[in-house]
């Protein structure tokens, strides 16, 4: 199925690893410009490098707001504007309640928050010129279904996803898509260095299997980031064209909320 990304342009923030490489591969592969950033330039270009397709890459942190601006106006020029953002850019911070400073519940907050809406302002004015201008904010389960582990993310996770459905709404106007694809564990890099930190003598797939059954997980296995990656694709094409406030979860069913 042509997903119509022929010749669009995307901007897609995070991209040095895990979804957000896999996002921009996958959005080469549909024929699409690609705007990649993250915070590591060169870990960006390696990851990137002899990848086929229309690709502008750049350093940029997405908590600084002059970079954003000056990254996606580079994109609009280079590419002659923007069609899509995919706002990928994260950490998860594990601790409980009783184990996080106020600082670390503002910088999660802010992280969270204002990666969002530093990227989806800057790329506005060009979003509204797109005859298929869309955003997908990358989430997590975690806004919907916390975790006490992972307590000062969980409330950040919610925050954001209230932030998109208030996008949704405001950008309607304008032909302005915004959705939310929101994560269970899948398997990127986090995993695997917190498999190697484990002391586990099992190999990756027989620990990840065992740490799915603990979780609850019904598919029994971790996600892969290419698997993201398609939801976060098939949310940005035109034919998803009357899909917006929505969040389509990729999680192996652990979502266990009404």
């Amino acid at each position: 199925m042509d997903l119509g990304l022929t010749g669009r342009t995307v901007v897609v923030t995070g991209a040095s690893s895990g979804v957000g490489l896999e996002t921009a591969r996958m959005l080469l592969g549909e024929g699409a410009n690609v705007a990649a950033c993250a915070r590591d330039g060169d870990r960006l270009a390696r990851a990137l490098d002899g990848l086929p397709g229309r690709l502008h890459t750049g350093a940029c942190d997405v908590l600084d707001d002059v970079a954003v601006r000056e990254f996606v106006e580079q994109a609009a020029e280079t590419f002659g504007g923007v069609d899509g953002v995919v706002n990928n850019a994260g950490r998860s911070l594990m601790a409980r309640l009783d184990e996080t400073e106020p600082q670390q519940w503002r910088d999660e907050l802010d992280l969270k928050i204002f990666s969002v809406l530093h990227v989806v302002r800057a790329a506005l004015p060009w979003l509204r010129r797109s005859d298929a201008g869309a955003v997908v904010n990358v989430n997590a389960i975690l806004a919907r279904q916390p975790e006490a582990r992972l307590a000062a993310t969980s409330a950040a996770r919610a925050a954001l996803l209230n932030l998109t459905k208030t996008l949704a709404g405001e950008l309607a106007a304008d032909a302005v898509r915004v959705n939310s694809v929101c994560l269970g564990l899948i398997d990127t890099g986090q995993w695997r260095r917190r498999h190697e930190a484990s002391g586990s003598t099992s190999d990756f797939e027989a620990w990840s299997a065992g740490l799915a059954a603990d979780r609850g997980i019904p598919l029994g296995r971790l996600g892969s980031a290419d698997e993201v990656a398609y939801a976060i694709v098939a949310l940005l094409s035109p034919r998803a064209s009357y899909i917006t406030g929505s969040a389509l979860d990729v999680g192996g069913g652990i979502a266990r909320y009404a």
